[in-house]
């Protein structure tokens, strides 16, 4: 009897094929690092064929697993449709959700793709910008959501709590330089939230990097040129956490929250809300590293 291809487990294998990992396809589809191992074994074993080629860090299709993957993607595309189609025939249409570039990467990837599963009509356009900007946007009514880091008392849905760590360069040790140098992000809660512990300890700092890029200021850290404030959910996996250890004071957690527009009225608004408030808190991060105990010393 031919055997019948799962669709759970092609939806297993496209994940690894676009993370290049297990455990970052695990994230992705809600699943822990060994169930995607065995998933891919079980489909291997299914088309007597191996499908990945597994390096030291990441793992890639061969040629049998990207000729797989092309059928994949046609089939969970169709399978969604259908799907779709027969629950959700009215969910149509495009919501312009907002967020700031670092929590982008990290909170978002988990929900958008479910989204995009159980509503393939819909059309989400992403906004990365600065929560001030953001907050700009939705009272303007060119953005339908926004999920923002909380200034002070602005009044918003509030989703998560979520702490700020310090980051290094693994490689280097910025926080011995005196002055101490940080970078940091242009107007927003985190920038304050620095300013403020630096202000209330005795240690001299000065501002060496300033910027709204998230991918600028974790070039200016991995270099060792600056120590910089992140939320823990944002900081990519080649940077290093430190903290008090490291002669640098705690800092305050930061309120993750969501804001819609008033004008904005729609089915598909609606679901991609309810989607946000119900999975965030379970959206995959990354790990960052751990600096050995030489180089804190």
């Amino acid at each position: 009897m031919t055997p019948l291809l799962d669709l759970d487990l092609l939806r297993t294998l496209v994940a690894v094929a676009e993370t290049g990992s297990f455990s970052h396809a695990g994230a992705r589809i809600g699943r822990s690092q060994s169930a995607v191992s065995m998933q891919i074994q079980k489909l291997e074993t299914m088309v007597g064929k191996e499908l990945l080629i597994r390096g030291g860090r990441s793992v890639v299709p061969n040629r049998a697993g990207n000729d797989l993957i092309t059928y994949a993607r046609r089939l969970l595309r169709l399978s969604d449709e259908a799907l779709a189609n027969l629950t959700h025939p009215g969910v149509t249409g495009t919501v312009r959700l907002g967020t700031p570039e670092d929590y982008s990467a990290s909170l978002l990837p988990g929900i958008l793709e479910r989204f995009g599963r159980e509503f393939p009509r819909v059309t989400v356009e992403l906004v990365c910008e600065p929560t001030v900007e953001l907050t700009a946007g939705i009272e303007k009514n060119n953005i339908d959501l926004a999920i923002v880091t909380r200034f002070s008392d602005q009044p918003m849905e509030v989703l998560r709590r979520e702490p700020m760590v310090w980051v290094a360069s693994s490689t280097h040790t910025a926080w011995r330089t005196d002055p101490l140098p940080v970078a940091l992000f242009q107007t927003c809660a985190a920038r304050a939230n620095i300013i403020k512990a630096l202000a209330e300890t005795e240690r001299d700092y000065r501002c060496t990097y300033s910027s709204s890029s998230l991918a600028g200021m974790v070039t200016i850290v991995q270099a060792g040129l600056a120590v910089a404030g992140l939320a823990k959910c944002s900081v990519p996996p080649e940077l290093a956490i430190v903290g008090q250890a490291e002669g640098l004071p705690p800092l305050q957690d930061l309120e993750i929250g969501m804001l819609r527009s008033a004008a904005s009225d729609s089915a598909a608004i609606e679901k991609l809300q309810d989607m946000i408030r119900r999975d965030l808190s379970l959206a995959g991060s990354f790990r960052p590293l751990e600096l050995a105990q030489d180089q804190r010393s």
